[in-house]
C-alpha cells in the first residue's frame, strides 16, 4: 500500500511505521491522520504482525507535532463543531494505538514535540538516543498543555509532580531526564537505535500472540483501575483464558500426532 505522508511495511511479524515528511520533521497533518488510520484499521485484523515499530524518518528529530503552517488558518477560519471534530479525529490516534493488539516500540531520536509527544506516550516501550527530547508544545503557542492524550498519559507514566511542570511550562525533557523519570525504558547510540528497536521487536514476537495481546490489554484497563482488587480480577481472568487456551492447543496437537 502506498502513502504520501507515512510508510509501512511488514518484516516477518514486525510491522515498521515511519512517519515520513522530514522535511517539516514529521508533523502530523491531515493526510497524515487518515494514513494512520488505515495502518491501525490494518494492524487491528492483521494477525501476522505481531509487535509495531514506529519511528521518523530524516536526521532531525522523530515528530515535531501539528503542522501548524498547514492546520492554523484552516482552523481558525473554521466553525467550532468544524474545529472540535478535527481535534477529536487528532486524538483519537492516541487511543487506537493502545487499543491495536501489537505492542508499540516508538523509536525516537531528536525532538518529539506535542503530537510527536503523545506518539511517545502512547507506546508501550520507548527506546531513545542521547538526542532525544520531548516536550508538550501545545501550552507554548497559546493552547492548553493538556492535549492529545497527554493529561491522561504523562502522570501515569512519570508521576503528577513531574508532569504538571512539564504540562504547565511546555519545557522539554532531556534524555537523560527520560531515562531517570522512567519514561523511557532504553537510552542507545543513535547509529544503533532501529538495530536494537528490531532485536526487541524480536525478543517480543517469541512470545505467545495471546500472551502479548492479553497483557497489553491488562495494562491499559489497569492503568485506570480504582482498586487492587479490580486489577487482580482481570489479570485472573485473562491467565486462566490463557491456560485454557494452552490446553486446547496441546490437546490439538497431540490428536494430530
Amino acid at each position: 500500500m502506498n502513502f504520501e505522508t507515512i510508510l509501512f511495511e511488514i518484516k516477518d511479524s514486525v510491522g515498521l511505521l515511519t512517519l515520513n515528511r522530514p522535511k517539516t520533521i514529521n508533523a502530523l497533518n491531515r493526510t497524515m491522520i487518515e494514513e494512520l488510520e488505515q495502518v491501525f484499521d490494518i494492524l487491528e485484523r492483521e494477525k501476522t504482525v505481531r509487535v509495531l515499530i514506529l519511528t521518523g524518518a530524516g536526521d532531525k528529530g522523530f515528530c515535531s507535532g501539528m503542522d501548524m503552517k498547514e492546520s492554523a488558518s484552516a482552523l481558525f477560519e473554521a466553525s467550532p463543531e468544524r474545529i472540535y471534530r478535527f481535534q477529536s479525529r487528532a486524538s483519537r490516534l492516541f487511543y487506537r494505538m493502545r487499543v491495536i493488539p501489537q505492542p508499540v516500540i516508538a523509536a525516537i531520536h531528536g525532538a518529539a514535540s506535542g503530537a510527536g509527544f503523545s506518539f511517545a506516550m502512547a507506546s508501550d516501550l520507548r527506546m531513545i538516543t542521547p538526542e532525544a527530547r520531548f516536550n508538550a508544545a501545545y501550552i507554548n503557542i497559546g493552547l492548553g498543555g493538556a492535549d492529545l492524550a497527554s493529561s491522561y498519559f504523562l502522570p501515569r507514566q512519570i508521576g503528577s509532580g513531574r508532569a504538571n511542570e512539564f504540562l504547565y511550562t511546555g519545557d522539554f525533557m532531556s534524555a537523560e531526564e527520560a531515562m531517570q523519570l522512567g519514561f523511557a525504558s532504553r537510552l542507545v547510540p543513535r547509529e544503533s537505535l532501529m538495530a536494537d528497536a528490531f532485536e526487541m521487536a524480536e525478543k517480543l514476537t517469541k512470545k505467545t500472540p495471546l500472551g502479548l495481546k492479553m497483557t497489553k490489554e491488562a495494562i491499559n484497563q489497569n492503568l485506570g483501575a480504582v482498586s487492587l482488587e479490580q486489577a487482580l480480577a482481570l489479570e485472573n481472568r485473562n491467565q486462566a483464558f490463557m491456560i485454557a487456551a494452552m490446553k486446547i492447543e496441546l490437546s490439538a496437537s497431540k490428536t494430530e500426532q
